[in-house]
């Protein structure tokens, strides 16, 4: 059974701009940079109007890892995870290399008034018997992390830029 990974983080700019910055090779750049964690890169960035495919690769460091987790990645994670964008939604899919991990989910970015909000409804699935749960719930927590690094990143880079 996967564990669930939702967020919503909210934005202070509309989602047109929100989406535009998305369409911005540097925005992905600097994010990559910013919060992608050591050795983390883009692979393949392709724009062709509101379409946006970003094939990135991040890291979480064994040091930041329980136990369970580094007991079978000493080295840490390596995640490869690709985002699609196509007018205000999109896919993300992730995986741990080397590792019986995935991660799947849908994205929006909508008006709310005052701003956008950004969700982000995914599930994450580690296929190891009597651990899978663990590891799951550990990688929840990351990601969830990472993902409020990613959405204050943006709303300071659109402030900035």
């Amino acid at each position: 059974m996967a564990t669930p990974l939702a967020f919503t983080g909210h934005s202070t700019h509309p989602m047109a701009a929100v989406r535009a910055a998305f369409a911005n090779e540097q925005y992905w750049k600097d994010r990559i940079e910013a919060v992608g964690g050591p050795n983390a890169r883009i692979d393949s960035l392709a724009i062709n109007g509101d379409q946006v495919r970003v094939d990135m690769v991040q890291t979480i460091p064994a040091a930041e890892l329980p136990a369970q987790i580094t007991a079978i990645k000493p080295d840490g994670l390596t995640i490869p995870r690709t985002e699609i964008w196509h007018g205000s939604g999109g896919t993300v899919e992730a995986y741990v290399d080397g590792a019986p991990a995935t991660i799947t989910g849908s994205l929006t970015v909508t008006e709310d008034g005052s701003g956008s909000t950004f969700v982000v409804d995914a599930t994450i699935e580690v296929k190891i018997p009597l651990f899978g749960k663990k590891i799951e719930a550990a990688i929840q927590q990351h990601l969830t992390e990472l993902l409020e690094r990613e959405a204050e990143f943006t709303d300071n880079w659109l402030s900035s830029h």
